[in-house]
């Protein structure tokens, strides 16, 4: 007989850091578009999957020294490589029982430009009225609420009581009948120290400007997100946290910036990430940008705080951050 516990003790052993499973019936209110029922009409499931960014991945950009480990091993490899192989071997497992089992890993097809500021182009048409267009595009981190993994901090990232940010998601539907884990309801993660606020070079999350959203009974509230600023600044428009800017591109003023103001242009973007040859190598290599700015905000201040308080399961002999952190004088 397949057991929630059997699926989990399985897909933990194949190489899932977190494993959580959530019903169906707590995506009630989603908009079409990010409903997973129109995928999967008869699951009775969701499987959500967490695997660890090794701290190590960011050690290198905290130094200033070697950027490579997180766009390759912290997002391309977790993403195109590892967590496809689990879902594939979790799916096949379930298959074996005599369950179907669909495999949602963390990649959408469309505009690497678009998908960034989470606008994925629309390159379909619905195939009937009653059905929103494909792709279906599953909100990961809500998902992840759904499936009990973890909260939605400030940031609007999720945070797990295990590893805080530094999680990657994949997630799985399934017409077995598991049973689901309760909503997160421990002691609370974010305690809103506005570090990711602070430490963004983006200046993406608002300080005072709030978004709200009930998730299967229990409310949630993040920093509106300025996703233009959010696209330039990781792909390393803010230039006194760049070392591979070299005199290409004109200093950016994000604060100029304002969401949907039109203060940002596509083309602005693209001189970014393709003028700045580290970018174009590592899309030609990892087959991900360079990810340049490190998450400095969302996840890299957040995880200091978080350690630094004791609220993570995932313990450290040494604290990560021993210099004082280092900018590009302009």
């Amino acid at each position: 007989m397949l057991t929630a516990k059997k699926v989990k003790e399985f897909a933990r052993k194949c190489g899932a850091d977190i494993v959580g499973i959530g019903s169906m019936e707590r995506f009630d209110g989603a908009p079409k578009e990010m409903d997973p029922r129109y995928i999967f009409p008869e699951a009775k499931a969701i499987i959500g999957f967490g695997f660890r960014i090794p701290r190590g991945c960011f050690r290198g950009i905290e130094e200033g020294t070697y950027f490579a480990a997180y766009p390759s091993m912290g997002y391309a490899h977790i993403n195109l490589i590892f967590a496809p192989t689990v879902l594939r071997q979790v799916a096949c497992m379930i298959e074996d029982e005599g369950y179907e089992a669909v495999p949602i890993q963390n990649m959408v097809i469309g505009s690497s430009v678009d998908i960034l500021l989470g606008k994925p182009t629309r390159i379909s048409v619905p195939v009937s009225p009653n059905k929103p267009a494909p792709d279906v595009l599953l909100h990961f981190r809500i998902a992840a609420v759904i499936c009990g993994m973890g909260e939605i901090g400030y940031s609007k990232l999720l945070l797990t009581p295990e590893f805080g940010p530094r999680v990657r998601l994949a997630f799985m539907l399934t017409d077995a009948p598991l049973e689901p884990d309760p909503i997160y309801d421990g002691p609370p993660i974010c305690d809103r120290c506005m570090l990711c606020v602070k430490e963004c070079t983006g200046k993406a999350i608002s300080p005072d400007r709030t978004v709200k959203l009930k998730v299967a009974g229990k409310e949630f509230e993040w920093g509106e997100l300025n996703e233009e600023r959010c696209a330039l600044a990781y792909t390393g428009g803010a230039m006194e946290f760049n070392p591979f800017y070299t005199g290409e591109l004109e200093p950016i003023r994000f604060e100029e910036i304002e969401r949907d103001s039109g203060g940002y242009t596509r083309p602005e973007f693209e001189t970014v990430y393709r003028k700045l040859r580290y970018n174009v190598n590592s899309v030609a290599v990892f087959h991900h940008l360079g990810a340049i700015e490190g998450a400095r905000g969302c996840i890299r201040a957040c995880m200091i705080h978080l350690e630094s308080q004791g609220k993570l399961k995932n313990k450290f002999k040494e604290p990560f951050r021993k210099r004082r952190p280092w900018t590009i004088a302009q």
